[in-house]
């Protein structure tokens, strides 16, 4: 497995060659073997390291430039095709060598299921680890269809690593009753509909604490991100999601990790949905690597 040799393939706008002074890798988990509805998100990766060219380095959110920040994109990990478990066991195997070496993830997916094994290593450096999901759907289930490597299943598993209570979910609105019940029972801080004024109110009790943040493309109304595998409607803007991406740069949350999900292109001949994952992407780096 390959990260620290020079990537042949397309890279993100403005990363940089060096792994070894890079703050931050961004590296693609192109998965989709368990979606539920429409597969295609394994090619996600490939096509918002394409899209992420139609933007300036700079960001006038944020006042800074990609140049002001170090990091290395790493390429896509590569899977075994159809095959879950080693996978999981290869992403895994990836983003240990990555924190082993200091450097803060930023994965691209894929499905949601190749979070748990990016969490699951976090954890093990960060104890204290909180995740802030911000997503159309619980992922709260056991498991789906009696298959519980799922993407409808990563944050229950997440939840039953770290505790409910250090689980934050926000812009929910797809959601079974059972994942409901679970979600009060665990003590997770589970916020549906809305995620930016919910954000804002739960990030000073974050203050000082190390933070996963994942997203799930789906968050997003079809009418901005149309290109996911499972769209919902009743979602959130594109403006809103980035100014959560914004609050959290802007609090006193140490941010160690972070990824984009879902993103399918095949079902956005607009190419809009890789456009703003990688726009997403993009203030990440500059937000959350100080």
């Amino acid at each position: 497995m390959r990260f620290d040799e020079a990537y042949s393939g397309n890279v993100f706008i403005g990363a940089g060659s060096d792994l070894e002074k890079a703050q931050a890798v961004l590296y693609g988990m192109p998965m989709d073997w368990t979606v539920s509805f429409r597969p295609g998100s394994r090619f996600g990766p490939a096509r918002i390291r394409e899209s992420s060219l139609v933007h300036e380095e700079y960001s006038h959110y944020l006042r800074r430039e990609l140049t002001e920040i170090a990091y290395y994109d790493a390429g896509d990990i590569p899977l075994a095709f159809g095959n879950p478990e080693k996978s999981l066991s290869q992403i895994a195997e990836f983003v240990s060598r990555l924190l082993d070496l200091k450097k803060v993830p930023i994965g691209m997916g894929g499905e949601h299921l190749v979070t748990w094994p990016v969490v699951q290593e976090v954890y093990k450096h960060f104890p204290g680890l909180a995740v802030i999901h911000i997503d159309a759907h619980a992922d709260l289930r056991t498991d789906y269809e009696g298959e519980p490597f799922s993407h409808a299943t990563p944050l229950r598993k997440i939840s039953e690593l770290i505790g409910g209570e250090n689980v934050y979910q926000f812009g929910i609105r797809s959601m079974t009753k059972e994942e409901v019940s679970y979600a009060e029972e665990a003590g997770i801080h589970f916020y549906p509909f809305d995620v930016l004024e919910p954000l804002r109110e739960c990030l000073p009790e974050l203050a000082g604490r190390p933070v996963y943040v994942t997203i799930d493309i789906d968050a997003l109304d079809p009418a901005h991100a149309p290109g996911t595998g499972t769209p919902e409607p009743g979602g959130i803007t594109s403006k809103e999601m980035l100014a959560a991406i914004h609050a959290i740069a802007a609090s006193e949350v140490r941010v160690v990790g972070a990824d984009v999900v879902e993103v399918a292109p095949a079902y956005d001949p607009s190419e809009q949905t890789p456009v703003v994952a990688a726009k997403l992407i993009r203030e990440m780096l500059l937000g959350f690597i100080k």
